[in-house]
């Protein structure tokens, strides 16, 4: 008997097991042999809408199934806690970011975590072995076209660069730096003498004030010429001069206007002072050169006397 008929055999006994276990129908031998038809039909579909072809019917073991790789495939356990580790920090950052970004102090109150951003992803892109002498900086940033870890990583470092938050951060990430602490100390001594005036007529505030503005000014002038400005004094220091400006319209002279001043008159006159120095040297000249012409006329006139004595 070949593998085809047997198949048929062991799928009618089947049929008619579970037909007259069942009861319901009865068949008689010539009805069993009309119905051969419908029942391959029916064990074709049954094949077709097995577990073989329903990825989905069992999602969790097809899923487990399509994960299963060899072991040296596998990312090592420790990087796997070094990539939940790099994950967790990286939400702690972000999270630091939102609330910082008005008024802006992404710098002043974020640099701890991002601190601890960066040494995590140094651990993972070192060419430091770890336990069982396991480097995860290829398996973690460089194993795919995607490289998400380090893309992620590389877009909060643009941020901090463009920040400019080394400028204000300690080298380590420990501490704001000494210029910064003192920007924020007189800025907040301006914003004090702001709140016990505002109240009060504004020509009053803009009068007691004016030092201690123009000292926050004068500061904030040299941290920009010796380029320690991050954004967030850059912020701190915009919305100081719009509240000085818009909300209590004051304002000072400077002192260079004087010096502006001098120089204009000393341009004006100049073409003046050029001119009448010409005429006056030009005069001079002149007689110079008269004074020898009356002398040599003089000699010749004597010397005609003398020559008709």
């Amino acid at each position: 008997m070949s593998l085809y008929k047997s198949c048929l055999f062991l799928l009618f006994s089947l049929i008619d097991i579970n037909v007259f276990a069942s009861g319901d129908v009865n068949f008689t031998p010539s009805e069993a042999t009309n119905q051969m038809n419908p029942a391959l039909s029916s064990s074709a579909a049954g094949v077709v809408n097995s577990a073989v072809f329903k990825p989905f019917a069992d999602s969790v073991f097809s899923l487990n199934l399509l994960s299963s790789f060899p072991e040296d495939l596998e990312i090592s356990d420790y990087c796997v806690e070094l990539l939940n580790i790099f994950g967790q920090r990286y939400v702690d950052y972000v999270k630091c970011l939102v609330p910082a970004a008005r008024p802006v102090k992404v710098c002043q109150n974020c640099f701890s975590t991002y601190g601890i951003l960066v040494d995590t992803y140094q651990n993972i892109s070192s060419d430091q072995m770890g336990p069982g002498n396991v480097s995860c900086r290829d398996s973690l940033l460089r194993s795919d076209r995607l490289m998400l870890v380090y893309q992620l990583y590389s877009n909060l470092e643009d941020l901090w660069e463009k920040s400019n938050c080394d400028h204000c951060i300690t080298a380590t990430f420990q501490s704001l730096t000494n210029t910064t602490l003192y920007f924020m100390t007189v800025l907040n001594q301006t914003i004090t003498c702001f709140d016990q005036y505002k109240e009060r007529n504004h020509t009053e505030l803009c009068k007691n004030c004016k030092n201690t503005y123009r000292g926050l000014n004068e500061l904030y002038g040299r941290m920009e010429k010796n380029h320690t400005l991050c954004i967030d004094i850059e912020d701190a220091m915009n919305m100081t001069r719009k509240l000085w400006s818009k909300n209590f319209n004051c304002s000072f002279p400077r002192e260079e206007t004087v010096a502006v001043i001098a120089v204009s008159s000393f341009m004006l006159f100049l073409p003046i002072i050029f001119y009448l120095s010409s005429f006056l040297h030009s005069e001079q000249k002149k007689r110079k050169l008269i004074h020898p012409k009356r002398a040599k006329s003089y000699n010749s006139l004597m010397n005609i006397q003398d020559k008709l004595s």
